[in-house]
């Protein structure tokens, strides 16, 4: 017969009131076992003794109730776990305040971190065991039962399955996979539950910008009640209310980021609600105004300041990795899944969220990009589809270098945190700690974004040097000239090269301590150059084995002034005589030896300039020049083809007949032919008329040759002429008449009067009242019909 499922299953026990055999369900009250579950208490931040031995006692408890727990059968198990409370509560409790990896925790004592990991496995096999429908195959509870079990009891619920994402998933992802899968499998409820929850979530970040006092794209414009105080900025607010934002914002990152990372289904749920494009906003708002923040408290708690840095990197860290989980699993993983024709979808889904977050969100892709380069997603899309639209990936590619303009990106991809590792006790720790012990949120396998940041001394971001740095100490001097260049150099390190801040400061007297007590007059200290001479100096006889500068002892002797008796190494460039070189002149200290490379250099030119084999290569070739053949003879039978040698030297008398150059004008006396013959002037017969014209001639040519008169002082009249046409041009161009009172004049009386004088007279007089005071009997006519003027 085959094994009925739990939900199914009866029992038969004998009543304990009446003493008879009674059937029930073998999931009933009553089945249930009496014991009561205490709450759990996260151990003591402080290693008091008897706050330790507290919560020992307390933790025992738990887990031997957890011990018995999953002890029972199956029957029983399930009785206890849907109709006992008071195990729920003990759940909860457990979820809601079991210390998280980046939670602030003191390294506790050996016996509460042995506790601490028993109860870990209790409570984890406790959850593993409820969210299993089949244990085996009598033991079982049919799947649509399993569902309603789960969700009508509350033994699971969104907020419980985010608490066991974070601090089981890491060691546990598998089984955990299986798990939620399963759940989420048996009862699709949960699905509406998370869409439901997502509103709640995204309420999460808009509370991060309010209390920080920005303003996000999703939040609501309400305006801001009188009673409320003013919302400070993160650089203005104490530090322990910093604190507590970056605190939280990791502790919402990490559990997201764990969630998907174990059930990536989720992400089309997630999607619905917009949340890549929210997450980008949130992202590009929230995080460079915490990180400015905490740049200008460098002179508060350092220790405190370094952990919260650390926290901010490792949040940054897991949303770049929400946003590529949530892009991987919508866009990429079905393109790679599913066929050609089902594919276009996906891919629009891809370009479409990348196109919402080119504007404005420079900060974010360039973070992402460091992280998960586009263009290896594009590419992938590219491969994928031959349809895919070049414009807009060219485009979204061109917007990612964009977003890197002005900025290092090998320096950004190369900047990483100092490691940390886990000490035996559990916590983890700086491998290289800096100012003492700090919590961390991650192990040495989460590495970070950005730089450490250890307290005030540290530095963020390149360092100013050279010109930028001398043009940042000018601005301060010139407004300041009194303080010294060493005093200016160290008050920018410390305000981070703003030279704005350092000039109120210092007017305002609100510098640090540290810079108020140094000399105002220091002067800059020019540092010297790292790199010695000596270590510096190449040449082609560095690191012989006559360098004195890299060896201590050298072999004196093969050093000679002058030229030496015997060559005691001889070889083809030796300089010495007995090698049947030639020396060096008197005086130079020449090396005996074969590494010379001056001598190899000439004795190179010496066998280039004494190799002549290209010379006689070519002289079988010039030496057929040198020779004119008449004739040539032939060997019998050779014809008579034609020789590309062969040379014709015959006169060619062709144009010889031809007088050329016989007849040239040039043949007379070049004197007598150069000018005609002509008397001289002064022997010419006077011809009548003929001096006259010649005069008149000779004075035309002096008037024209003959200065023009200066005109400085010119005609009063024509200065008159040419002001009033300009006047008159003037008038014309301002739309001004010309004035007809001459024409309105006219004639004297007697004479007649002519057309035009008869028109202007007529337009005067209709058109007087409209200048000067022409019209006064008329205003004087309409006072006195209103009653203004007594008649």
């Amino acid at each position: 017969m085959p094994a009925l499922p739990l939900d199914q299953l009866q029992i038969t026990h004998t009543d304990l009131k009446t003493g008879k055999l009674r059937t029930s369900p073998a999931l009933h009250p009553e089945q249930k076992a009496d014991r009561y579950f205490v709450l759990y208490k996260p151990p003591p931040k402080d290693n008091i003794p008897a706050l330790v031995e507290e919560y020992l006692e307390r933790a025992t408890f738990v887990a031997n109730d957890l011990d018995w727990l999953l002890a029972l059968p199956h029957d029983k198990f399930w009785c206890q776990v849907i109709f006992d409370e008071t195990l729920q509560k003990c759940l909860d409790s457990y979820l809601r305040y079991v210390p998280r990896k980046f939670d602030e925790w003191v390294a506790p004592a050996p016996e509460v971190v042995d506790m601490q990991k028993r109860l870990h496995r209790s409570v984890f096999l406790t959850f593993l065991r409820m969210s299993t429908h089949k244990e085996s195959k009598d033991h079982f509870i049919s799947p649509s039962a399993f569902g309603e079990i789960l969700y009508n009891n509350f033994l699971f619920d969104i907020p419980k399955i985010l608490d066991l994402c974070v601090l089981f998933g890491k060691g546990n992802s598998p089984l955990l996979q299986k798990m939620i899968g399963n759940i989420f499998t048996q009862q699709p409820s949960y699905y509406n539950d998370l869409d439901e929850t997502m509103p709640t979530i995204l309420q999460v970040f808009s509370n991060i910008l309010q209390h920080c006092g920005l303003q996000g794209d999703g939040a609501s414009a309400t305006p801001q009640k009188l009673e409320e105080r003013g919302r400070l900025t993160p650089s203005d607010m104490p530090l322990l209310e910093l604190k507590d934002i970056v605190l939280y914002l990791c502790d919402t990152c990490t559990t997201l980021w764990a969630f998907l990372d174990i059930f990536p289904l989720a992400c089309q749920t997630f999607q619905k609600h917009d949340f890549c494009y929210r997450l980008a906003s949130f992202y590009e708002i929230a995080i460079p105004e915490l990180e400015s923040a905490m740049k200008k408290r460098r002179l508060e708690d350092s220790k405190l300041l370094g952990d919260l840095w650390q926290r901010l990197s490792h949040s940054r860290k897991k949303l770049l990795e929400i946003f590529h989980i949530l892009i991987n699993q919508i866009c990429l993983l079905p393109v790679l899944e599913s066929s050609c024709d089902n594919i276009q979808g996906f891919i629009e889904e891809f370009l479409q969220i990348f196109s919402s977050l080119l504007q404005e969100k420079s900060r974010f892709l360039r973070d992402y990009d460091t992280l998960f380069p586009v263009a290896d997603d594009v590419s992938l899309l590219q491969q994928a589809s031959a349809v895919l639209d070049e414009t807009r990936t060219a485009y979204i590619l061109q917007a990612v270098e964009s977003a890197w303009e002005g900025v290092d990106r090998r320096k950004a991809t190369d900047a990483k945190d100092p490691p940390v590792a886990e000490d035996p006790n559990g916590v983890t720790v700086l491998a290289e700690p800096v100012g003492g012990p700090s919590s961390h949120p991650e192990n040495s396998e989460e590495e970070e974004l950005s730089p450490q940041c250890m307290g005030a001394a540290a530095t963020l971001g390149p360092p100013v040097c050279g010109v930028e740095l001398d043009s940042l100490i000018s601005q301060v001097k010139d407004l300041l000239p009194d303080l010294g260049e060493g005093f200016i150099l160290a008050c920018l390190e410390h305000y981070t090269y703003n030279p704005e801040q350092v000039i109120n400061n210092i007017l305002e007297e609100r510098l640090a301590p540290a810079l108020s007590q140094l000399d105002r007059s220091l002067d800059r200290q020019v540092k010297p150059d790292p790199t010695p001479l000596l270590t510096s100096r190449h040449n082609v006889f560095q690191n012989d084995e006559f360098d004195v500068f890299s060896r201590d002892s050298v072999d004196l002797s093969r050093v000679h002034k002058g030229r030496s008796a015997v060559c005691a190494s001889p070889s083809p460039w030796c300089l010495e005589p007995s090698c049947s070189q030639p020396s060096k002149p008197d005086g130079f200290l020449s090396l005996c030896c074969p590494r010379l490379s001056a001598a190899r250099k000439e004795e190179n030119t010496r066998s280039l300039l004494n190799d002549k084999r290209d010379v006689v290569a070519q002289r079988q070739r010039y030496e057929q020049y040198s020779v004119v053949v008449e004739e040539v003879p032939l060997q019998p039978g050779e014809g008579l083809s034609y020789r590309g040698d062969d040379y014709e030297d015959e006169y060619d008398d062709t144009y010889d007949g031809n007088q050329v150059g016989a007849n040239d004008a040039d043949s007379d006396d070049e004197l007598i032919s150069r000018r005609p013959f002509t008397i001289p002037q002064v022997l010419r017969t006077k011809v009548p008329g003929e001096g006259q014209e010649e005069d008149e001639e000779e004075e035309e040519e002096a008037e024209e040759e003959a200065p023009k008169p200066d005109h400085f002082v010119q005609d009063p009249a024509v200065l008159r002429e040419k002001a009033e046409a300009r006047r008159m041009a003037f008038l014309t161009r301002k739309g001004y008449r010309h004035d007809s009172s001459t024409v309105v004049a006219g004639s004297p009386r007697g004479h007649g009067q002519s057309r035009e004088t008869t028109q202007e007279r007529r337009k005067k007089e209709a058109n007087k009242a409209t200048r000067a005071n022409h019209n006064r009997r008329t205003m004087a006519d309409r006072k006195r019909s209103k009653g203004m003027i007594p008649s």
